[in-house]
């Protein structure tokens, strides 16, 4: 609420107007220098368009202080090489297609391995889908691969998330001419899908099974075995490389892979919207407000509260991106009764601040003069001018903090006179300070989850297996003894059974819920016995103990003897 020592300064992007114009993105500073390796080799199809991509990423490098290298020789992929770059970009590469075989040998796949592992970024552009089949791990780390495709044709890409230095130049609906992918797997479940197509926009349907996906993702980010992973479906033709739109949308890619820009990139689902454009539910309370253009909401005025008044909210996740035009002041108010004065929400509720500036217990991330954020809300922190995004977890009277998709501050509430459950509001702080806010949209928590199984984030072992009779038509396949199975943000909060369907004809064994890692906390086990075929399937369960507190990643481990034990279609989580 006031302003005072500045706690926190870090780098935002320089958009130049020859590279990018007409992006509303506002740059302060430009980010500290770094190094690309955009990498075009191809053993398929050659794309035309790739000169253009590459004259595209030059430019761009120029204007936004990072170096461009560009390769196709896959000797880079070594440890000693590949460790040069904060990012490293699939421009149209193709592989395994049209005859041709890998990109890269065993030694260059475990050197891009392990330069992801140890924190490296990657954008992938386009075909990057249609490269390295039979590569599990670049299978998780570009996020689906690509199926087929109709004609090049105009089409209406849906942006889903506009707060985020890739998205936030973009309008809710993009209109350009391209050629869209269809997609083997919906990458929804195991990354933060930023855009996706609108598929009664055009003509998807060529006559290929699964070119009509109904949910069809198109540009996703995701956190991949400590590494970073953007991925954008365009950029097929030779114009796109000329758009200013989708040139920006290029720059934000890279600048998430190079560690440059933060982005919540958990995969996200179930969330009811709240604001988008639309203020129905919304009242203010006090003097001032809130501007409402480009479904964005600005503060103005003050000091007062923008409050949702339609609801109030128990246990439940509340997102939001927020934006600060400079060293401006706003916050979040939680758990306030219904009222028309601005204070009931400071009396009765709580707060975590927006603020560049103040002290520890004031700023950003913090509850305010309540707790402070911790040590890792300056990593996670993008600076005034860029968009965030918070995480407001509220699960009883305990609150988390995520900023950007880390955790920054964990509070419990032991005030008797006050609760984190009521209403939720923004606040317009005075007429100098201009915080925006976009995507408001919450989830309440409890009722039954159920996770197919085949849509793993990472695994060992096993892998996807079309069958007939399986929920999505698929099941978690080829299951032997130490395989496993990894499954993002799984919402494990008041779950006390674990109930799995499964089907086997071979010898079965033991599945066990595991928290953390492969070898981490068993949270329940159960038996699959034979199921009387490999066609009949049958549902067991286990009660859970020692389940841990919200979103986790969830670990499927296998145990038995003998190989092919048991196939799993999908699992839930019982409240």
């Amino acid at each position: 609420m006031t302003l005072k020592a500045l706690t926190h300064v870090a780098a935002a992007v320089v958009v130049a107007a020859s590279t990018t114009v007409g992006l509303s993105v506002s740059a302060v500073s430009a980010d500290s220098q770094y190094d690309v390796l955009v990498f075009t080799k191809t053993t398929g199809f050659r794309h035309d368009s790739i000169p253009d991509g590459v004259k595209a990423f030059r430019e761009l490098g120029v204007a936004n202080n990072f170096t461009v290298t560009v390769t196709e020789d896959a000797r880079v992929f070594t440890d000693s090489t590949i460790g040069r770059y904060e990012a490293v970009v699939f421009l149209n590469t193709t592989s395994e297609s049209f005859g041709g075989g890998p990109l890269l040998d065993p030694a260059q796949r475990s050197g891009f391995e392990n330069y992801i592992k140890a924190g490296g970024g990657f954008l992938g552009v386009h075909a990057a889908a249609d490269t390295e089949y039979s590569w599990p791990f670049y299978d998780g780390l570009v996020g689906a691969h690509f199926l087929t495709h109709p004609s090049q044709q105009n089409a209406k890409i849906t942006v889903e998330n506009r707060g985020t230095a890739a998205t936030a130049h973009l309008p809710k609906t993009w209109q350009r001419y391209d050629e869209w992918y269809a997609y083997k797997t919906n990458p929804r479940s195991t990354a933060r899908v930023l855009a996706s197509l609108d598929e009664t926009s055009y003509r998807p349907d060529n006559g290929v099974p699964g070119a009509v996906m109904g949910d069809h993702p198109h540009v996703w980010c995701k956190d991949y075995q400590g590494g970073r992973s953007f991925y954008v479906g365009g950029g097929h033709t030779k114009q796109s490389y000329t758009d200013p739109a989708f040139r920006g949308l290029l720059l934000g890619g890279i600048r998430y892979a190079a560690g440059r820009t933060k982005m919540d990139c958990r995969p996200e689902n179930g969330y009811t919207t709240l604001f988008d454009g639309s203020t129905t539910g919304w009242s203010q309370a006090g003097p001032g407000g809130f501007t409402n253009s480009d479904a964005t909401l600005t503060s103005s005025g003050g000091m007062g509260l923008y409050w949702y008044s339609a609801k109030q909210f128990t246990s439940y996740s509340l997102k939001l991106d927020w934006k600060m035009a400079g060293d401006d002041n706003s916050g979040v108010f939680l758990g306030f009764p219904p009222s028309n004065d601005p204070w009931s929400a400071v009396r009765n509720g709580y707060e975590v601040q927006i603020d560049a500036t103040d002290t520890p217990d004031g700023t950003t991330g913090a509850v305010y003069r309540v707790q402070a954020a911790n040590s890792a809300r300056d990593a996670a922190l993008n600076p005034p001018g860029e968009w965030n995004d918070f995480e407001l977890l509220v699960e009883g009277e305990r609150l988390r903090v995520y900023l950007n998709g880390v955790l920054v501050n964990d509070f419990t509430n032991t005030d008797p006179a006050r609760s984190l459950a009521g209403h939720i509001g923004l606040q317009n702080h005075g007429s100098s300070d201009n915080v925006s806010f976009r995507n408001i949209r919450v989830k309440e928590l409890g009722g039954d989850q159920t996770v197919q199984a085949e849509l793993f984030g990472a695994a060992s072992g096993v892998r996807p297996f079309a069958k007939s009779g399986a929920h999505n038509g698929q099941t978690l396949g080829f299951v032997d003894p130490g395989d496993w199975a990894a499954y993002d943000n799984v919402d494990l909060i008041g779950a006390r059974t674990f109930r799995a369907r499964v089907v086997s004809g071979g010898p079965g064994g033991t599945l066990e819920v595991r928290a953390g890692s492969p070898t981490g906390q068993v949270l329940g086990s159960v038996a699959v016995p034979n199921t009387g075929g490999w066609n009949k399937f049958a549902d067991v369960e286990t009660s859970l103990t020692g389940v841990p507190s919200g979103p986790r990643t969830l670990y499927l481990t296998f145990a038995g003897s003998g190989s092919g034990l048991f196939d799993v279609d999908d699992f839930t989580f019982l409240r």
